[in-house]
């Protein structure tokens, strides 16, 4: 695990802006991390605030699965005492976080929103639990995801759907949407998400927050249950870029149990986060990433994109990301890997227990039954040939800007009303997120806006591979420039 030195804790302390004097569930975690070290807040007092508020709004949101209230306030109490006898690990300790119910967690269920794992009490924490224990941070409990993580609603889950904080009537996102609900409402500090086809970056910019996707193999994947091994991603879902910098640089890191990790340095991601913005290069790919645009998205990216022609040193168009100028080209071998191994983890339970699943996970998971084996190895071949050009994209600009979504977010009601066109209104909501899985770039979505009917936008900014610390920067800055971050949702 990367420290965090003296520097790094001076920049980040001083770009908070003063405490609320409301509840601490109103800090962001940067904020609440500062206090706590600075001992003017207690661990157990942000997590009787946050267990509070789960109680109270939960039943409202669906956004957690199990609440471990009784260890994480043994946690929080730990410590607590540690801070107290100058026992600070850094800056994630004492405060209470939240898990997506796909990562496995000691002795707690992880179900995977799914029927099919209800009792499932793996023996072991995922690498990623480890790191966060080891840097002190206190559990909350396991948050509701779209079944196995195979959509992009949060609708289709053994233990119904996720609402969003902004309008109960409409989906989060998802799969991630229970890690997004949570974070937006006030009801832990920082979350895990996955992403596999936007599943971070989608509900974080529905929900009007922060969601870090990373280079592919920069946050080790072991002990998370897989929805396609190729194409996960894991990453911190947040109320801000700095909150996202200091969690990312807790569970970022080699580990050599995951073939995919990459073994290279952990940057310090805080130290660098607040530094000028001046001298990059942003490239605006109009093409795919900007057709079909809702009319609101359209006019909030512009807005956003004004802003951020303050912030660079040059904006400008650039020509298609994919090979041929088609994005087929990508998306074609996406949908058959996504597809195949899906398949492969859940081919037995499936031949075992098909009534368990929801029954359009079902359908989307027998479809993987179809792929050839050749088709498999030609695709994953393309998948590797697009992550080693891609890089070419990056001679001329530094960062990419694009749209997270290009429409808003669906009512509930509207995504199950008819089982038929569920899958097709979902792939929308992801068409400018799975682009990014299959190139396995670093993009991050921030709030730049809000629809008339108050729903939140977000907007990505994606960087070369090992790029998170330039994508944060600019995210940092474009917050700084704007008021979105501030916004929240009213719950009562």
């Amino acid at each position: 695990m990367a420290g965090i030195d003296k520097h790094a804790a001076h920049a980040y302390a001083a770009a908070q802006e003063e405490r609320p004097e409301s509840n601490v569930s109103q800090l962001g975690l940067s904020e609440a991390s500062q206090l706590v070290r600075n001992k003017k807040v207690s661990p157990v007092e942000l997590t009787h605030e946050c267990l509070n508020r789960i109680e109270r709004l939960n039943p409202k949101l669906n956004a957690f699965i199990t609440v471990t209230a009784d260890s994480a306030l043994a946690e929080a109490r730990h410590a607590e005492a540690e801070i107290q006898h100058d026992g600070w690990r850094g800056p994630l300790h004492g405060i209470p976080i939240a898990l997506k119910d796909l990562v496995d967690t000691a002795g707690v269920r992880t179900t995977a929103a799914s029927g099919v794992f209800t009792d499932r009490v793996p023996i072991e924490d995922a690498e990623i639990v480890r790191r966060l224990k080891a840097a002190g941070a206190v559990f909350l409990g396991k948050l509701n995801l779209h079944e196995f993580a195979y959509g992009g609603s949060s609708a289709i889950s053994y233990f119904g759907p996720v609402h969003n904080p902004w309008n109960l009537d409409y989906s989060p996102g998802g799969s991630s949407g229970g890690s997004a609900a949570a974070v937006a409402a006030q009801l832990c500090y920082g979350a895990i998400g996955s992403d596999t086809g936007g599943s971070i970056r989608q509900p974080a910019g529905y929900c009007g927050i922060v969601g870090l996707k990373p280079t592919y193999g920069r946050v080790s994947t072991c002990g998370v249950i897989p929805l396609a091994w190729s194409l996960d991603h894991l990453g911190p879902i947040t109320r801000t870029a700095m909150d996202a910098a200091l969690m990312l640089q807790v569970i970022a890191g080699y580990d050599t149990q995951d073939t995919a990790s990459v073994d290279v340095p952990v940057p310090n991601y805080v130290a660098t986060i607040t530094a000028a913005t001046s001298s990059l290069r942003l490239g605006i790919p109009r093409a795919y990433f900007y057709e079909a645009l809702h009319p609101e998205i359209q006019a909030a990216m512009e807005a956003a994109l004004s802003v951020l022609k303050k912030l660079a040193g040059t904006q400008r168009d650039i020509a298609p990301l994919a090979t041929n100028g088609s994005y087929s080209s990508v998306m074609d071998p996406y949908v058959a890997i996504l597809r195949a191994e899906a398949y492969a983890y859940h081919k037995d339970y499936v031949s075992k227990s098909p009534e368990l699943y929801q029954a359009q996970t079902l359908k989307r998971i027998r479809a993987g039954a179809d792929v050839t084996t050749s088709a498999y190895i030609q695709s994953r071949r393309q998948l590797e040939q697009v992550r080693r050009s891609v890089a070419r994209a990056f001679e001329t600009v530094d960062l990419l800007i694009t749209p997270t979504a290009c429409v808003p977010s669906f009512a509930i009601a509207n995504l199950l009303a008819d089982s038929n066109t569920l899958r097709e209104k979902e792939l929308l909501t992801l068409r400018n997120t799975r682009p990014f899985n299959m190139l396995g770039l670093p993009t991050v979505s921030v709030p730049c806006g809000f629809t008339r009917a108050d729903l939140p936008i977000g907007m990505q900014i994606t960087g070369p591979p090992g790029g998170e610390a330039t994508v944060l920067r600019l995210a940092y800055a474009y917050e700084q420039a704007s008021e979105w971050r501030k916004r929240k949702p009213n719950l009562g």
